[in-house]
């Protein structure tokens, strides 16, 4: 019975197969259905173990689309919360970012006004349990999974605080809309900043709102951070551009195997201000959506791109519903920019079986014109006008950072100061800085500088060519010299570790928007973005106005 269920349905699939992809693939189609038909029997029949075909079948979906691209993705009913959060940033739970240390995870930072903070959370809270399960040894994955639910459904959660010790705190789960823009303000008195995390369906009306905010406190120049924005829904980076561009104007065009995704996409409202100097900051975690915005604003000369060169996504999506509550999102296109270009840096289609997809070689580079006859390239992200060199974390620094260091200091700092300064002025004193000083060389690490790791391997080159015994002497006194120290390091990059400490201080005390305009103080970026945009010569000769 079993069988001919499955030989009518098989046989059913193999028509509608080969109408829709014609008799060869069809074939293959049908063939690869009954195989794996097969293959499910064979386990429910003869395995050893009982198996869990709803695990299996989710592993080997997984496994076959990421032999397409990264982001042909399927969402199993249980994960419909990340689809609804990477689309409308919303989802059910506390309102709150995690992080896992060692065993445990802890709470990095309670979302101002949701029920996290409302409930009493506060960053440096180690959760020990959830509903009464233990999360010691528990993926953060898992943990935010636990963590998540639907509205108005409470959960206990029991945490151990910093000199306050254990305590269970009961948080009643909201629904939680993450800002596509956390933060927004005046750099100065004539110069606006927007940030935009996230182009999900309410990206373009928070920019919007933003803007109008602005320029009702007199901004004169803007500065749009796209930086770390892996992008969203492509329609909302449209309507960002149109703000900016006149009506009917092409901002980006899709293709695809399938006729119907060759699309151009129009800027359809009339703008709200086609003549402010735009900067936007871009860097290597700036993808698809922010890609369009950059591509589109460089192509059309309508603003100046400052920082990195972007990711380098040039593939477009679209998400499809399927039985049982699930979704698959699959690539279906890939986008081209106003000159003509796609940015698409790694070519998934074309790659070797077996092999990983490598980088577009120079020589497939094109060259293609900006409105204003600039030069602009395709299968490079978008390429900055006015490029900023990425600064190097010192080995020490990388060191304190990733054992978390820093954000245990600033846990214990914040239970023993009951305030500081306003974001933007608030600064370590010498005599905190040397307490962060004496917590660090209390801890068990080890770290190594790269100077040490390049003279190792002359010394091995030096023995071998029969040189190293002659200037073995000098080897050594060079050797001490770059050999890691703790304290003389801790001196040595004192700025760039205090920066980074301040920063995670003042997120304890003001949250999202508190850390980032406190980042303003050092960003290199954000001080070139005012000083071009400001400047209407050398803004207007990026141009070529």
């Amino acid at each position: 019975m079993y069988k001919n269920k499955i030989s009518v349905l098989l046989f059913t699939l193999f028509l509608n197969f080969n109408g829709a992809f014609g008799q060869s693939n069809g074939f293959e189609v049908l063939k690869s259905l009954e195989l794996m038909d097969q293959i499910y029997q064979h386990l429910e029949m003869y395995y050893v173990d009982e198996p869990q075909p709803g695990k299996i079948s989710k592993t080997g979906i997984d496994a076959m689309l990421k032999e397409l691209d990264p982001y042909t993705v399927y969402y199993h009913e249980s994960n419909i919360e990340d689809y609804r959060l990477m689309t409308t940033g919303q989802y059910g739970g506390i309102g709150a970012l995690i992080r896992k240390i060692d065993d445990f995870t802890f709470i990095a930072e309670p979302y101002e006004g949701n029920p996290a903070y409302s409930s009493g959370l506060r960053a440096g809270d180690k959760i020990l349990s959830i509903d009464d399960k233990s999360m010691k040894g528990v993926a953060s994955d898992e943990v935010s999974s636990a963590l998540k639910g639907p509205k108005g459904t409470t959960i206990k959660i029991e945490i151990e605080r910093e000199k306050e010790g254990k305590k269970i705190i009961s948080v009643t789960r909201d629904e939680i809309k993450l800002a596509d823009v956390p933060y927004s303000g005046m750099l100065n008195s004539a110069t606006g900043y927007i940030k935009l995390n996230s182009f999900t369906q309410t990206a373009a009306s928070e920019v919007k709102t933003a803007f109008t905010a602005l320029q009702g406190q007199g901004m004169k120049n803007l500065v749009l951070d796209l930086r770390g924005n892996g992008g969203g829904l492509l329609i909302e980076a449209v309507k960002i551009v149109n703000m900016f561009v006149k009506k009917g104007e092409t901002v980006v065009t899709t293709k695809g195997r399938v006729a119907e995704e060759n699309r151009v996409y129009q800027t359809l409202e009339n703008p709200i201000d086609l003549t402010i100097p735009i900067t936007i900051l871009m860097d290597e975690g700036s993808a698809s959506a922010s890609e369009i915005v950059a591509g589109s604003i460089q192509d059309l000369d309508r603003g100046v791109i400052i920082g990195t060169t972007s990711y380098g996504k040039g593939l477009v999506q679209r998400t499809y519903d399927l039985k049982y509550g699930s979704k698959v999102k699959l690539t279906i296109a890939k986008y081209y920019t106003p000159s003509g270009r796609c940015v698409q840096r790694l070519e998934y289609y074309d790659k070797e079986d077996g092999k990983r997809p490598t980088e577009i070689p120079d020589s497939l580079i094109k060259i293609f014109k900006t409105v204003n006859g600039r030069d602009v390239i395709d299968g490079r992200g978008i390429e900055p006008d006015v490029k900023i060199d990425e600064r190097e974390m010192s080995r020490l620094t990388a060191t304190i950072y990733s054992k978390n260091f820093l954000f245990n200091y600033a846990t214990n700092y914040f239970y023993s100061h009951p305030e500081i300064a306003p974001a933007g002025e608030f600064a370590l004193s010498d005599s905190d800085y040397e307490a962060f000083k004496a917590y660090v060389l209390s801890q068990e690490f080890t770290y190594s500088t790269a100077s040490e790791e390049m003279l190792k391997k002359m010394k091995e080159t030096a023995e071998e060519e029969g040189f190293y015994e002659d200037a073995s002497a000098e080897y050594e006194a060079l050797l001490t010299k770059v050999h890691p120290s703790k304290e003389r390091d801790l001196e040595k990059f004192k700025n760039e570790i205090t920066e980074l400490l301040e920063n995670e201080i003042v997120s304890r005390y003001y949250f999202q928007k508190g850390r980032a305009k406190d980042a303003f103080r050092h960003d290199p970026a954000v001080k070139k973005a005012i000083e071009v945009v400001e400047n209407v010569s050398e803004y207007n000769t990026i141009l070529k106005k």
